[in-house]
């Protein structure tokens, strides 16, 4: 943990890696770690920013234009390292610029700044993309943090719940086990009402996908106890996922999705893909607030 970069407030305290700004921890004031334990025997990411894509494109390739290029699943941000820009006691700011080797993967002049900031009990999180070329460059940007299941503040597994702002009945949609492609037929929602009760058999397929969501914020925890509240106002979908058997839950707002099955259009016209025009700007913030019981 020595490289971690930290960050406090008087209720919590974070620690983000400068590669691929990854949060790494987020602990209470007591000192509970919120996060994932990063087992990895069943996976070892906290929290990993999703850029330029998210998912899976076919055969890991995509079309721009006459021009194809490679790109691993979510992207090169994750694995990518970050300038710190600047840091003081409660925020830091991480920057990730285009450089000749991105550009093999990724034609498009960018800049991804992540700022985090601890005020009380609310870590908020901004990341902003800018395109500082001369032609209009898609995009999509997504956050993975993996909270802790059950969270150490009171409650088991089972009894934890997310409850969406909004009522959800809107299909959702799951992967190809074999590609990691979405289906194209949506499956039943698993929300009733407002409220989702995960179990770990909900991700012996892979991730919950809402394509169609209303909310832009959700609660998890167990009713009654000190849960967590996660606001997303910029992203319209959502990614909830886990390991069988592994001690997380990703709970993931996104501005994109993986490639569909059978899709073999460019990546402009992608389901889910942004377009920033040059000189242009997009931010996708995500907040976490702890909340008392």
């Amino acid at each position: 943990m020595a490289d971690l970069v930290a960050i406090a407030s008087d209720r919590l305290t974070a620690g983000i890696h400068p590669l691929g700004a990854e949060l790494r921890s987020l602990t209470d004031g007591e000192g509970r770690q919120l996060m994932t334990d990063a087992d990895p025997a069943f996976w070892a990411g906290h929290a990993p920013l999703l850029f330029p894509i998210i998912g899976a494109m076919a055969g890991d390739v995509y079309r721009l234009g006459e021009r194809s290029f490679a790109m691993a699943r979510h992207g090169f941000a994750r694995r990518s390292e970050f300038a710190l820009v600047e840091a003081d006691h409660g925020s830091a700011l991480f920057r990730l610029d285009a450089s000749e080797a991105s550009r093999m993967h990724y034609p498009f002049d960018f800049r991804l700044d992540m700022g985090f900031a601890l005020a009380g009990a609310t870590l908020a999180m901004t990341a902003t993309v800018s395109n500082r070329g001369d032609t209009p460059m898609p995009f999509s940007f997504g956050y993975h943090p993996a909270f802790a299941w059950p969270l150490p503040v009171g409650g088991a597994a089972e009894d934890h719940r997310i409850v969406f702002e909004r009522d959800e009945p809107a299909p959702i949609r799951r992967l190809d086990p074999a590609t990691g492609l979405v289906i194209p037929a949506p499956q039943p929602s698993p929300v009733n009402g407002k409220v989702y009760a995960p179990k770990q058999a909900d991700f012996e397929a892979d991730a919950l996908i809402w394509d169609q969501l209303a909310s832009r914020s959700l609660t998890y925890g167990v009713p009654g106890q000190p849960q967590l509240r996660i606001d997303f106002p910029d992203t319209p979908m959502l990614g909830i996922w886990q390991k069988p058997g592994a001690r997380f839950l990703c709970i993931e707002p996104w501005a994109g999705i993986a490639d569909p099955l059978g899709f073999t259009g460019d990546f402009a016209d992608k389901p889910g893909v942004m377009k920033l025009a040059p000189g242009a700007q997009q931010r996708l913030r995500m907040d976490v607030t702890l909340l008392e019981s």
